[in-house]
């Protein structure tokens, strides 16, 4: 057969369906190929699954630092500005809790707009839930993890430090997952034996997830395979590079004696003692982005091969408490030297990154603030670019396709003055397949909740947030 052969159109989803698919609850998706692609007539109407997340990021941007725009603390984003909106001036105040600071209940509003309800529940549900909801009333595909909450982070106390996805009664809408194999095995990891009709027994694999569809792996890299020579070739890239993300994520029990050598378990802190006595914990940059970044890998991996389409992901905790150390490079240049405790000539909490946020004086050059903002910007980045990576049938990213909305707990830090540090908390969303504009920076000048609730709206989702006797305003400028 010569390779020149005519190519079949088929769905992303139809073509998932019957392809690499395991055991039980184990399913590979596939990359976007020359065969899911469609005409330009057909782009506009295109299937494209409706996903919401939401990316946190602790301790938040300074209102006068957001002003400076792309040129300031949100440079690593400038690459994908056309694919952001920007929004300054969102008012959470509504969300304060009396006698407590905004690092719990700026965090708890941050994609709720609700003030916390105790220590463990959210005020109301997060966006993500409440679109999922919508559109998914009878609930996902089979096989597909429902809501995937995930992060890096240290600072425990309070959940909503950490966990921002809540179902509608402000319950936490999944488990957190805070180590990137668990991570990989929350989305990948699971088989069910043949035999049990409903009530599966769930087992860990023992081997790696890719063994389970060796055989339909073959079919699609095969001479008898449906796809051309270039989607052959990049169905067996995809499977390596999940290989690689599996390595990362834990060692394998069981691996050729050629494979590559793996490294070795996370020995980062997790649970409770991450976080002693809220004291703080010394880390380099090197452990924090690594964990990270594997973190972020895995989550944007199982978005890209649909197995997952609602969540959040958080970059560092509420009032996160580390200290830091290690070079900070960007775009080939230095952009700091990160030594938090010798900078602030203090030990223990006194010492930890938080304290540049309670001392940030707009008057001053606040450049140790200035470096640690940027590090969250450019790790967010990191996880935007997989997105925008990756192609889907309609022409557009995943990253363009998707509602990504982030956000964080405070709009200055300093909690003498609850109006100020609830004001102007740094937002920014997606254009979820062209419903809401992107690529400017707005000052909106709004509530968060009609923030929310704007965005429910381009969702074509009913349900409001917020009491029912209040009268919402729609935020004009960010529907298309």
């Amino acid at each position: 057969m010569t390779e020149k052969r005519s190519l079949t159109r088929m769905s992303r989803r139809r073509l998932l369906g019957n392809g690499l698919r395991g055991v039980g609850a184990v399913a590979i998706g596939l990359p976007l190929l020359e065969e899911m692609m469609l005409s330009s007539a057909a782009a506009a109407t295109a299937d494209v699954p409706v996903r919401a997340f939401n990316i946190f990021f602790g301790l938040g941007i300074p209102a006068p630092l957001q002003n400076e725009g792309y040129e300031g603390v949100l440079e690593p984003l400038k690459p994908l500005a056309d694919k952001l909106q920007i929004l300054r001036g969102v008012d959470q105040v509504r969300c304060d809790e009396s006698g407590i600071n905004a690092h719990f209940d700026g965090a708890s509003g941050a994609f709720t707009a609700e003030p916390p309800d105790g220590e463990a529940r959210a005020g109301g549900p997060s966006i993500d839930q409440v679109i999922r909801r919508a559109h998914y009333p009878q609930g996902l595909p089979a096989g597909m993890v429902p809501t995937l909450v995930g992060g890096t982070f240290f600072r425990r106390s309070r959940v909503s430090r950490y966990v921002h996805s809540y179902n509608m009664d402000g319950t936490v809408a999944a488990t957190m997952q805070e180590k990137p194999r668990d991570v990989f095995e929350r989305v990948f990891g699971t088989v069910s034996r043949s035999g049990e009709k409903k009530d599966w027994i769930q087992q860990r694999l023992r081997r790696s997830v890719l063994d389970s569809v060796v055989d339909q792996y073959k079919h699609f890299s095969g001479r008898n395979s449906p796809l051309g020579a270039t989607s052959r070739a990049r169905v067996a890239d995809h499977l390596e590079r999940i290989r690689e993300y599996e390595q990362r994520a834990y060692e394998m029990q069981a691996r050729s004696e050629d494979a590559p050598p793996l490294p070795p378990r996370s020995k980062l802190l997790h649970g409770g003692v991450a976080d002693p006595g809220g004291e703080g914990i010394d880390i380099t940059l090197e452990q924090l982005t690594s964990e990270w970044r594997l973190m972020a890998d895995l989550y944007a991996l199982a978005i890209e091969m649909d197995r997952v389409r609602f969540g959040s992901l958080t970059f560092l905790a509420a009032g996160e408490r580390i200290r830091l150390t290690g070079d900070y490079r960007y775009a080939d240049r230095k952009v700091f030297e990160f030594d938090d405790a010798r900078q602030h000539n203090a030990s223990g909490s006194k010492g930890c990154s938080h304290e540049w946020w309670h001392q940030f004086n707009p008057k001053k050059d606040n450049v140790e603030l200035r470096a640690h903002a940027h590090l969250k910007m450019r790790e967010i980045g990191y996880f935007l670019q997989r997105l925008a990576d990756t192609r889907e049938s309609n022409g557009r990213s995943i990253l363009e396709n998707s509602l990504i909305t982030i956000s964080t707990e405070s709009g200055d830090g300093r909690h003498n003055d609850v109006k100020r540090e609830l004001s102007g908390v740094f937002h920014a969303i997606t254009g979820a397949n062209g419903r809401f504009k992107t690529g400017d920076i707005l000052d909106v000048g709004a509530e968060g909740i009609d923030v929310y609730n704007t965005l429910l709206k381009g969702m074509d989702v009913d349900h409001r947030l917020g009491p029912q006797k209040r009268s919402p305003t729609t935020i004009d400028q960010l529907l298309v």
